[in-house]
């Protein structure tokens, strides 16, 4: 893996506290696992970002290197590789991820409004 990929990889993780690299988007995943993923930290309410690495090969072959995980997603929080939502719904179910994220982002996050049109 080249030097610059390596620090692209590097500087993308240490600039946001949740950083998803999976297939596709926010708002266009392009494979169930990314939708899951998305959904989950959704619903937990804390701000992350995802990057689409699904067309991108080399990068996709760095992250697999750098995180010993073969497949996508793949998930840093606060510049630490933590694997999938296999990895971290049982740490939301056990308190440790709330415990993290809260650490992470210094704040429970506020509720969302929710309008109902009905």
């Amino acid at each position: 893996m080249s030097e610059e990929l390596r620090s692209e990889i590097e500087r993308e993780v240490a600039e946001h506290g949740i950083l998803v690299y999976g297939k596709g988007t926010k708002d266009a995943p392009r494979c169930g696992f990314t939708l899951e993923t998305i959904e989950f930290f959704n619903a937990l309410g804390y701000p992350f970002e995802v990057i689409d690495v699904l067309e991108n090969v080399p990068k996709r072959q760095a992250l697999s290197a750098i995180t010993d995980w073969p497949t996508l997603p793949k998930v840093f929080i606060a510049g630490t590789f933590y694997g999938d939502t296999d990895v971290l719904g049982p740490m939301a179910e056990k308190g440790e991820l709330q415990t993290l994220l809260e650490k992470t982002f210094g704040a429970r996050p506020q509720p969302k409004t929710t309008i109902n049109l009905h």
